[in-house]
């Protein structure tokens, strides 16, 4: 019998949500850790027991925990995360220069063939690997190569939170990094390249169209189109038909074009889902209803998905990595909310319902898909 696993990472903890093929009764674990930030949690496609979880906090730093059980037993894997060589130095907010200096993981992404093999994106900004289940991590400097001198950070901090794996070709792959852009590489990390040529920075960078310094919030691609890449900017929604050498503005008739998540539809690469928010400086959604929106034409038209979610007084967010879609037949998608709520659809985005509340401001959300 097949079903989902959605794991939860928040504020004070993470989280496994568990249900069977109709996601109607949901089973909930947690919290794991807790009362420690949980910035991501993710799972190995090769082997569904393989779990990560980045595990932050001031007093004891950062711990990256692995389960091989399926979220039932953890122990702490390696945590040295070293830049390679000398590192030099970034922009800071001020625009003075200011050294690097490891913070957090934000995001795992297990490879697709190997389950010893997973990637970290990190903060500040750079790309991490590991071969032997997150025991050690090296760095593939060559992203900070891409004039990572003029790289700064967000407000959120200078993260690396998008890493997506070419399926048809292994040695190919995207990052975003907030605030510095997008970038591409062709031969497995040893080099890359900036992939930001479209995008319009006016309000952000003194140079509107600058090659580095985009703040990308999120980026989505379906496994069957891999040079077909949608992306949630600062303010904009984009996409690409050409592996991010050139990108286009599919903001369409959005109630607003900033946000954070994106995503696509497991079965429809067509179908896209984004959830606005207000403003960079009012991080709710427009009108305080909670709507996601769905494209089916790749961003040409949009439509707002409300059935079951609230729709008068909610002033929540959801943050980058808190939106994600299982591979059922029928597809579903989940979303975890500052407030607490995580919510499923099991139509494809039709309706929703929530299957988790009151749990702390939820980081991220991800889902395994079962069989």
């Amino acid at each position: 019998m097949s079903g989902v696993r959605v794991l939860v990472g928040t504020h004070k903890g993470a989280f496994i949500l568990t249900s069977d093929e109709k996601r109607e009764k949901w089973e909930i674990d947690g919290p794991l850790f807790a009362g420690l930030d949980i910035f991501h949690v993710n799972g190995s496609p090769v082997n569904s027991n393989r779990l990560y979880a980045s595990q932050t906090s001031d007093w004891f730093g950062q711990v990256i925990q692995r389960s091989d059980d399926g979220g039932r037993t953890w122990e702490p894997v390696g945590n040295m995360f070293a830049y390679e060589g000398n590192p030099g130095a970034h922009l800071w907010y001020d625009g003075t220069q200011h050294p690097w200096e490891f913070r957090r993981v934000w995001r795992f992404e297990p490879s697709l063939t190997d389950a010893e093999t997973v990637y970290a994106g990190v903060e500040d900004a750079a790309l991490f690997c590991s071969t032997d289940g997150g025991q050690n991590w090296e760095e593939l400097p060559g992203l900070r190569d891409v004039k990572g001198n003029l790289w700064q950070p967000g407000a959120g901090g200078m993260c690396l939170h998008t890493i997506i794996l070419d399926p048809n070709d292994s040695k190919r792959m995207f990052v975003a990094i907030s605030a510095a852009g997008a970038f591409r590489t062709d031969d497995g990390g040893q080099t890359w390249c900036p992939i930001n040529n479209g995008l319009k920075s006016n309000y952000e960078l003194p140079e509107g169209n600058a090659e580095v310094g985009h703040c990308v919030h999120n980026i989505a691609m379906h496994p069957s189109r891999p040079n077909v890449l949608f992306m949630q900017k600062h303010w904009d929604v984009m996409r690409t038909d050409d592996g991010g050498d050139l990108w286009r503005e599919v903001s369409g008739n959005l109630p607003s074009d900033f946000g954070f998540p994106i995503a696509v539809h497991a079965h429809e690469p067509n179908t896209i889902y984004v959830i606005p928010i207000k403003s960079d400086s009012e991080h709710y959604p427009p009108e305080g209803k909670l709507r996601v929106y769905r494209s089916r034409s790749g961003g040409e038209e949009w439509e707002a998905l409300t059935k079951g979610l609230p729709q008068g007084d909610c002033y929540v967010n959801i943050l980058r990595s808190a939106l994600a879609v299982d591979t059922l037949d029928e597809c579903g998608l989940y979303f975890g909310t500052t407030g607490g709520q995580v919510y499923a659809s099991n139509d494809s985005g039709d309706s929703w319902k929530a299957i988790a509340t009151n749990l702390p401001a939820v980081y991220s959300v991800e889902v395994q898909t079962l069989r």
